[in-house]
């Protein structure tokens, strides 16, 4: 994120959202904020707060794109939540610090996932120094040879166990030119492996599968109790490689430093985007906060402000993550939010509804449009797909309709229509005739007509 200005996160934002240039720009300085604040000296670092956002607007008007588009810009641990999947603290369900605990394991995956591409390249060559090894020694020839040299024959005569160590190397180096050009992928080989590094195993994994409970003083001794357990397994050579490359891998990260890594960027760089915080507001009918309300804000509020979250990997302060909130807050209001939450997101954004230009944008500028999702889809059966700009007008301005007269869900009532106009061509697209298809006005008329002329058909279908 250190390499891009706010004006070319939006940029980078443009390529995939419509409009909502407030939302993007307030974005934007919010995650550079993150940057500039690494810069300060120690003292000041640690005064400086994050601006937590609070994203209003309706549903489908980009609020989730925009997190999940900035989700992939950010090289920091970045977690999407939605506020009604927790409940109050000691009801059954998610309490809210999981929040905290979700973004470390985001964390240590993600920095997990740096060391062993760091390490690859060296933990590919010794992984194909096992892999020669076990296939030279279960060849009948190679078998014989390391036998010999390994027999007290060997030791009697020097000079055949030089010759044998000769003959050894060209067996070797034939199995590795074979292994190089992918000639024995589908051969069965016999490996022996760590139980733990099968599959993806890992660290991670074991300290995963102890509670936090289980992470005391003892943790240690469980760890060295266990050792490396190895069994042998038969796959092939194409899995084998791929077994021992994660293996020897796993061998060369410092798991200590990882979760050290972790837990610090997740202090200093974590974003969490809570959806749906309008969802938790109680419909002032009760006396108090109910198990999904009041209850969820009320232990919201430490979290965001700042507290210690105790998690698998030890404490993890969260004085400086950001929170981007966001709710279409339909039939409430931001001020509706309790007091003290609302002070915890000082910044408001306000996304426009969308208009047709907005739609028609939508369906032909970004790089993952609809019309051009379809196009590639369609391909795929040799349909040459085609959209006019009359035919994306009138389905920009059908969709425009139907969310002023049905309920208003953005984008998304986009989907539904290119679904209907296209439905035809999806299902008959191996036995067409005609391999191209124009969707021009006069096509995209004939497919929804029906749903133009009777309003409640319309409700059921769009």
């Amino acid at each position: 994120m250190q390499d891009l200005t706010p004006r070319q996160i939006v940029e980078q934002l443009d390529k995939f959202i419509v409009g909502q240039g407030e939302a993007k720009r307030a974005m934007a300085i919010a995650l550079r904020n993150r940057y500039r604040r690494q810069q300060l000296p120690d003292e000041l670092r640690d005064e400086v707060i994050p601006k937590n956002l609070l994203l209003i607007g309706p549903t489908g008007v980009g609020k989730t794109e925009i997190a999940r588009r900035v989700s992939k810009l950010a090289d920091a641990p970045f977690l999407k939540v939605e506020a009604t999947k927790f409940t109050e603290v000691g009801y059954v369900g998610r309490d809210v610090e999981s929040i905290v605990r979700d973004l470390v394991e985001m964390s240590v995956n993600m920095i997990h996932t740096e060391r062993l591409s760091h390490v690859r390249d060296k933990a590919e060559s010794v992984a194909m120094e096992r892999l020669v090894t076990y296939l030279v020694q279960q060849d009948p020839k190679g078998r014989e040879l390391v036998a010999t040299l390994e027999g007290d024959q060997a030791q009697a005569a020097a000079n055949q166990r030089v010759s044998v160590e000769r003959r050894l190397r060209r067996q070797r180096k034939k199995v590795a030119q074979m292994l190089s050009e992918r000639t024995l992928e589908d051969q069965t080989v016999e490996i022996e492996i760590e139980i733990e590094v099968d599959g993806y195993g890992s660290m991670m994994d074991l300290m995963a599968e102890a509670g936090t409970d289980e992470m005391g003083a003892n943790f240690d001794d469980q760890l060295n109790q266990q050792g490396p357990r190895k069994r042998s397994r038969k796959v092939s050579v194409a899995d084998a490689r791929r077994i021992l490359m994660q293996e020897e891998a796993q061998k060369m990260i410092d798991f200590d430093s990882v979760i050290d890594d972790a837990v610090f960027r997740t202090e200093q760089n974590g974003v969490v985007f809570l959806d749906e915080i309008d969802k938790i507001i109680s419909n002032g009918y009760e006396s108090s906060g109910d198990v999904s309300g009041e209850g969820v804000q009320r232990d919201l509020l430490p979290i965001v402000e700042g507290s210690t979250v105790m998690t698998r990997y030890g404490p993890v302060k969260t004085d400086h993550i950001l929170f981007i909130a966001a709710g279409s807050f339909h039939d409430t209001k931001p001020g509706d939010l309790i007091p003290e939450l609302q002070g915890r997101f000082p910044l408001r954004v306000e996304l426009d509804s969308l208009g047709v230009d907005d739609l028609r944008s939508i369906l032909s500028e970004p790089d993952n449009a609809l019309t051009k999702q379809y196009q590639a889809l369609l391909a795929t059966e040799g349909v040459e797909l085609e959209f006019t700009p009359d035919g994306i007008e009138e389905m920009a301005e059908f969709a425009f309709d139907m969310n002023e007269k049905l309920e208003d869900i953005g984008a998304r009532r986009l989907q539904t229509i290119l679904e209907e106009v296209l439905e035809e061509v999806s299902f008959d697209a191996t036995e067409l005739e005609d391999r191209k298809v124009v969707v021009d006005r006069a096509y995209v008329r004939s497919k929804i007509e029906d749903l133009i002329e009777d309003e409640d058909l319309s409700k059921f279908i769009l």
